[in-house]
């Protein structure tokens, strides 16, 4: 069972968020909370494998309370649900550590696949906010990118990742093992000297183009 923190102002939105992640048989909602200060508080006594976190709250808002909270726990999940979808609340909160980013017109099912992804580690955008990061990444400065020798299964990987596809989706469209694709992330990881899924997506947009 993967337990879930509920972080957003409005009751209304936990009320509904609850409702969609009680309705499965393998997420559970472990606390509420209405600003960042109780999200902090809760996530230290709850300690569950994933928060999902609004980013405009009064007090605390989402940036400084998913920063205080891998400031204190380095390897907690927070994915960031919002109805902001610009630069100015994007960066700042992958800044902080969000491990993922949606905008609350997210398709339901598409969430729940994100928040279950997200707790298996991966980085969880839509394509669209994934293709912006790389625009960005790929309009500042940067050492000569590195050129290993990779397979063409390993390029046909890449590819996929830049496109903003999860392990499930990779596997499917190539046919293999999650636990093949896993690998091959992780080689590709190695070869590249990267060490996310945003900066391997950068890397390809480099190497084979956009």
């Amino acid at each position: 069972m993967i337990t879930v923190l509920l972080v957003d102002d409005q009751r209304l939105v936990r009320a509904g968020l609850r409702m969609l992640i009680e309705d499965t048989t393998d997420l559970a909602v472990v606390g509420e909370a209405a600003d960042g200060v109780e999200a902090v508080r809760l996530y230290a006594e709850l300690a569950p494998d994933l928060v999902v976190m609004d980013l405009r709250m009064p007090g605390l808002d989402g940036v400084a309370a998913t920063r205080q909270i891998l400031a204190a726990s380095p390897c907690a999940k927070v994915l960031v649900l919002t109805t902001f979808d610009d630069d100015e609340h994007l960066f700042p909160a992958l800044s902080a550590g969000a491990a993922g980013y949606f905008v609350k017109d997210t398709e339901p099912a598409v969430l729940l696949d994100a928040i279950r992804r997200t707790v298996e580690g991966d980085l969880m955008f839509s394509p669209a906010l994934l293709r912006r990061l790389v625009d960005r990444a790929l309009t500042a400065p940067s050492p000569p990118v590195r050129t290993p020798e990779l397979t063409p299964r390993e390029l046909d990987v890449l590819r996929l990742v830049a496109q903003g596809y999860g392990n499930q989706e990779i596997a499917d469209q190539l046919h293999l093992g999650v636990s093949t694709v896993k690998t091959h992330i992780a080689n590709l990881l190695g070869k590249t000297g990267t060490d996310n899924r945003v900066r391997l997506a950068v890397y390809a947009a480099e190497v084979i183009g956009r």
